[in-house]
């Protein structure tokens, strides 16, 4: 027996070969027909064969050739990871690395390579939004085109390039915020804001039993506003993780995260968030998790960081940030693990100008 992601490679491209040779086949019947029966096929029909025929040539080089670091696992990062990642396994399911994802969860292994429609993974993908056991499970479901993409990934074989990826942080456990040693008491200014926050739908969830230190997670807001909640938080002196994911804000209403001296962890990814904002964060001391994942934030930005000694996990994939800036913060905060995710060396390396 072979490779079976070889195999499945084959595959694909055998059916992408078989689609274009029926089109080829249907053309040239069109045009046997026509000089047979000397009947005059209409020129539509012809227009309409061609147009067809040139969908299903890119459709079928597409799925010939799927790109992994690229193309699959973006949708993972954003649509998967955060419930099957470092911080969090639900149904003991992680897709941040390549041992884990064919592993598997609780419920056995989701990823057969060279066989989509026995994968878990997929079955689950292509479920109507609302099912049970549909992922993701929380926010939007993936776009046909999504779905499309990792069922010719795992027809492929599921080739999974570790290289491509070489700057992923190592697999950890999941671990709760850092808090302080101290207990905390909200005081009246925190108690209000709290009540203005579950008017506007936000709930302060307290990290474990007894403990009065919190953490808010803003990503299930969608495309509403958050500005107005963003001030009322500046009084939540017992934040200590904040989620503004996929969120939408004004850069100035970042500076109410001034106060919230506690704060351990940030999520900022898949945000508008510009270099300038940062300098709201630049005091916040106690910050050891910070995801700048899919922002505009470029060298200038990481400039704001530099202070931030207890910062140990950065995330800066798909921003403008170059290996240059990424080393001179590196030197800065050597603790600090600066994942870019995965950079593509044919976007950042150039063939030298050949002088004539």
């Amino acid at each position: 027996m072979g490779d079976p992601r070889e195999i499945g490679c084959a595959i694909s491209w055998g059916k992408a070969a078989l689609r274009l040779c029926l089109f080829a086949r249907m053309i040239h019947f069109l045009v046997s027909f026509s000089r047979l029966t000397r009947y005059k096929v209409p020129v539509k029909i012809f227009i309409l064969a061609l147009v067809l025929f040139v969908c299903q040539a890119r459709i079928a080089l597409a799925a010939a050739n799927v790109d992994f670091g690229a193309q699959i696992f973006p949708i993972f990062e954003k649509s998967c990871i955060s419930c099957h990642g470092a911080e969090k396994q639900k149904g003991k399911l992680r897709l941040d690395s390549k041992a884990a994802a064919f592993k598997g969860g609780e419920d056995g292994v989701v990823l057969v390579s060279g066989d989509a429609a026995k994968s878990d993974l997929y079955r689950r993908i292509i479920l109507a939004e609302g099912s049970d056991d549909v992922m993701p499970n929380k926010g939007d479901v993936l776009t046909k085109a999504q779905t499309d993409l990792i069922r010719d990934w795992i027809n492929q074989g599921a080739p999974w390039a570790e290289t491509a990826l070489a700057n992923i942080a190592p697999a950890q456990p999941a671990r709760e915020p850092d808090v302080p040693a101290a207990d905390f008491k909200p005081g009246a200014a925190e108690l209000k804001a709290t009540a203005s926050l579950q008017a506007m739908g936000i709930e302060l969830w307290p990290v474990a039993a007894g403990l009065h230190w919190h953490e808010a997670n803003f990503r299930s807001q969608g495309d509403r506003n958050l500005d107005a909640a963003l001030a009322q938080l500046k009084d939540a002196a017992s934040l200590v993780s904040l989620n503004l994911a996929g969120t939408k804000f004004s850069g100035a209403s970042l500076a109410n995260l001034k106060s919230l001296t506690n704060l351990a962890q940030l999520h900022l990814e898949h945000t508008q968030v510009q270099d300038a904002d940062l300098a709201n964060v630049s005091g916040l001391a106690r910050l050891t998790y910070l995801n700048l994942y899919d922002t505009p934030i470029t060298d200038a930005g990481l400039e704001h960081l530099k202070g931030l000694t207890k910062l140990r996990n950065l995330h800066l994939w798909q921003t403008r940030v170059t290996d240059a800036g990424a080393a001179a913060l590196q030197k800065s905060l050597p603790h600090c693990v600066i994942d870019r995710g995965w950079v593509s060396t044919a976007a950042e390396s150039k063939e030298p100008e050949i002088k004539k």
